[in-house]
Formats: structure tokens, C-alpha cells, sequence
């Protein structure tokens, strides 16, 4: 019963959100220990650009889970978005609240250049 519930909240919400090739989604998924980012292309459903904690190049704190690795998972996609010419998103917080590390993913990809 809560599964169907969560699953009806999680529709309502996404039904608002549409990425397109000109304006991807920027959906966030955070877990008890990593935290995932990637502009997704709705329309054809194609991953434009990623980046999570699981990436072995970025230079992160100790943890993984902490805010100030959100914030750095942010701006590496910010940087990739920027490479292939995409400066504007929208932003899918995933039917979680804007807050913690949602909410740094979201301040490093903006510091970036990336607008929302």
C-alpha cells in the first residue's frame, strides 16, 4: 500500500517535469551512501551528460554522503553540460525536498553557469 501510494506521488510530481534536447531534465537521485546526477533528454530518452560519487577522477572528502560532494557532483556535471553546449536544465529533485544534498547538487551545477 505505501509502494502504490509512493508511486502515485512520484507520477504526479514527474508529469510537471519534461526534459527536452534544448532544455534537459536534471534529475537527482541520492542514496544512504553515493548521490547520482544526469541531464536526461525526456524526448528521446537519452542520458546527455552524468556524474556521481562513484566517479573514480573526482578529488572528494572522506565520505561520499556528505553535502560538500553533492556540491562538487554539481559542478562536474555543470562542466560536462558546458562542454556540449547545454546552459539551461530543468530541475528534478526527485519527489524529495529541496534541502541538504539535493540542494547543493543543485548550488554547484548554478555556480557553474548552469541555469534552471
Amino acid at each position: 500500500m505505501k509502494k502504490k501510494i509512493y508511486l502515485q506521488q512520484k507520477r504526479r510530481y514527474l508529469k510537471k517535469i519534461i526534459g527536452t534536447s534544448a532544455k534537459p531534465r536534471l534529475s537527482v537521485f541520492r542514496s544512504h551512501q553515493h548521490i547520482y546526477a544526469q541531464l536526461i533528454d525526456d524526448q528521446t530518452s537519452h542520458t546527455l551528460a552524468s556524474s556521481s560519487t562513484l566517479e573514480k577522477d573526482l578529488i572528494l572528502t572522506n565520505s561520499s554522503a556528505t553535502q560538500s560532494s553533492a556540491f562538487i557532483i554539481g559542478e562536474n556535471l555543470a562542466l560536462k553540460a558546458l562542454k556540449k553546449n547545454i546552459t539551461y536544465c530543468v530541475f528534478d529533485r526527485g519527489n524529495r525536498p529541496y534541502h541538504g544534498r539535493i540542494k547543493n547538487v543543485a548550488e554547484g551545477a548554478r555556480k557553474q553557469g548552469l541555469i534552471f
